[in-house]
C-alpha cells in the first residue's frame, strides 16, 4: 500500500487499476450485504421484528442468540476492513475536500453502530430496530458512494 504513504500513482498505472478493482469489489460487497440482511432478517420493520422476537400467533420462533451474535461478529469484522480500505483510499484521493472528514467519520459511525444496534434490538428494545435501519442503510449507501467516487477518480483521472 505504498500509495497510502506517497500519494503518487504516476509511476504505476497498475496500482491505480488494482485499487479501483478493490473499490469496485467493495462496492458490490456492500450492495450484496444489504440483500443478504434483507434475506436473513427481513425486508421491512415488521419482518425484522418477527425474526428477532418471533411471533406466537404464527408459531415463528425468534432467531437464536448465537446465530445473531455470529451475524453481528461477522458484520463488525467485515465492516471494519471495508471501512478501512474505502476510507483510506478516499482520504488520499480527496484530502483537499472539506467534506472528506465528515464523510469518513459518518462512514465509521454508521458502519460500526449498525451491528451494535442490532444486538441491542434483540434485547426487546424495539426502538433499536428503527435505529439499526437508520444506520445500516445510509451507512452502506455512503460506503458505496465513497467506493464509487474512488473508482471514478482512479480510472478517469
Amino acid at each position: 500500500m505504498k500509495f497510502l504513504v506517497t500519494k503518487d500513482l504516476a509511476h504505476s498505472s497498475l496500482l491505480g487499476k488494482l485499487m479501483a478493482g478493490v473499490c469496485m469489489a467493495l462496492f458490490f460487497y456492500l450492495g450484496l450485504d444489504v440483500i443478504l440482511h434483507a434475506y436473513v432478517l427481513g425486508e421491512d420493520v415488521k419482518s425484522i421484528q418477527t425474526t428477532l422476537y418471533g411471533n406466537t400467533e404464527e408459531f415463528i420462533e425468534p432467531i437464536l442468540f448465537d446465530t445473531l451474535l455470529l451475524q453481528v461478529h461477522s458484520d463488525l469484522f467485515m465492516m471494519l476492513f471495508t471501512i478501512l480500505i474505502i476510507a483510506s483510499i478516499y482520504i488520499r484521493l480527496y484530502s483537499t475536500k472539506v467534506m472528506t472528514k465528515w464523510l469518513v467519520h459518518g462512514l465509521f459511525v454508521f458502519g460500526l453502530l449498525a451491528p451494535l444496534c442490532l444486538l441491542v434490538a434483540y434485547a426487546n428494545a424495539e426502538v433499536f430496530v428503527y435505529i439499526w435501519l437508520a444506520t445500516f442503510v445510509p451507512g452502506h449507501l455512503l460506503g458505496m458512494g465513497m467506493a464509487w467516487f474512488n473508482v471514478k477518480k482512479l480510472v478517469f483521472r
